[in-house]
């Protein structure tokens, strides 16, 4: 028993570590396509990965865990917010694509991509007190789709890395 809460502990540090590692070399590459706020979001890999190989409650966990640790080191009380709204709407959507199986694992990230970035357009809408903001959501949801691809195809080859590594 000892052990399996050891090895459990380990995994969740690190994959919280590879998260943040993720996060970081997002903060230090420019990548501006000339609309604000858009961002690969690197970090949802290892969320998307831990949904598969782990569970819903483990990528909860290091969804909020990488939220707070990376909003307080390189963003602020506001990015926390923004964040959690996209993240806990992106896991609560992808968990539930997941239990139901219609979508494979980039259809997966690809809902996920896209309800991040709705629930980042709410939270804008009602900090700035106007839904005029709307506008920006067609936009959002071609950037939520081709990111959520990218992401699901790296968390494909993930999963397939972590596979070999921790059931050897």
């Amino acid at each position: 028993m000892k052990n399996s809460i050891a090895k459990r502990t380990a995994y969740y540090g690190m994959f919280v570590a590879l998260a943040f590692v993720f996060s970081y070399i997002e903060v230090l590459i420019p990548f501006s396509i000339g609309i604000p706020g858009i961002k690969l979001g690197l970090a949802n890999i290892v969320v998307l990965t831990i949904l598969y190989a782990m569970g819903t409650k483990e990528a909860f966990v290091i969804s909020c865990i990488r939220i707070v640790l990376v909003g307080f080191t390189f963003g602020n009380l506001s990015s926390i917010l923004f964040s959690f709204a996209g993240g806990l709407l992106s896991w609560l959507v992808m968990s539930l694509c997941k239990k139901i199986k219609s979508f494979s694992m980039i259809g997966v990230s690809i809902a996920g991509g896209i309800t991040h970035n709705i629930g980042q357009i709410v939270v804008a809408a009602i900090i700035l007190e106007t839904a005029s903001i709307a506008y920006y959501i067609p936009v959002l949801l071609i950037v939520g789709t081709i990111t959520g691809l990218v992401i699901g195809i790296l968390g494909a080859g993930l999963l397939k890395v972590q596979k070999k590594i921790f059931n050897q």
